[in-house]
């Protein structure tokens, strides 16, 4: 049996997918770790796993002296294995995200980015194979519409709490953080029912009822 420890990230993006991390999460008291919102993926279907880089952004109506000053900042000190969190209350004022910005993650070991609001140059970032979660399109330019009023603070999605550093995991399903005084306890728990429910999958497969295979393995 694996420990926290020598669980890593890729081990993880092998193996974890967010609902199996919220079941865990549910069990150990934190039921409210996933917001109910869509984030849809935008380019690719596959798992997402890495470290949060929070950003808080604000709509805006006036011309900004300083147009993309924190979000460029923000991007070029992002680390390897970091995930972008751009918390923009799901405004749809503009596209917030967009190939430029997904190159320059990219090139300090970005791995993708969740972002509540709007993205653009989706064909361009899909042949990036860069995995982006959002809720949707919008072609306008964030300049003078939204900006990044600050960068690796604690923000919230959908009352959601993402905190710099903290492990996020993304899929089809939907988005789930882990609490950094948690952590060690959900990977471990995460990992032994990833494999109890191969298990319980196999026996359903060889011809076990459902309702046998629960009684046995108490997993669902």
């Amino acid at each position: 049996m694996l420990t926290p420890s020598v669980i890593t990230l890729d081990l993880m993006r092998q193996h974890f997918y967010s609902a199996v991390v919220c079941d865990v999460l549910d069990a150990v008291g934190y039921p409210h770790q996933s917001p109910r919102v869509a984030l849809s993926p935008m380019t690719v279907s596959q798992v997402l796993v890495g470290r949060c880089k929070t950003t808080l952004w604000a709509d805006m109506a006036h011309p900004d002296p300083k147009p993309y000053e924190l979000e460029l900042a923000a991007v070029d000190s992002c680390r390897p294995d970091e995930v972008i969190i751009a918390a923009a209350a799901g405004s749809p004022r503009s596209g917030v995200w967009g190939e430029l910005l997904t190159t320059a993650a990219r090139n300090q070991g970005c791995v993708g980015a969740v972002i509540d609001g709007m993205v653009r140059d989706i064909a361009k970032m899909r042949a990036m194979r860069f995995p982006i979660f959002a809720r949707g399109a919008c072609i306008y330019d964030s300049k003078d519409r939204q900006r990044v009023i600050d960068v690796d603070v604690t923000v919230e999605i959908d009352g959601v709490r993402f905190g710099p550093g903290e492990l996020v995991i993304a899929d089809e399903d939907g988005v789930v953080v882990i609490p950094k005084a948690v952590e060690g306890v959900v990977l471990q728990k995460a990992w032994e029912k990833v494999h109890a429910e191969n298990e319980v999958r196999d026996a359903i497969k060889a011809g076990m009822k459902a309702a046998d295979a629960f009684r046995k393995y108490g997993v669902l």
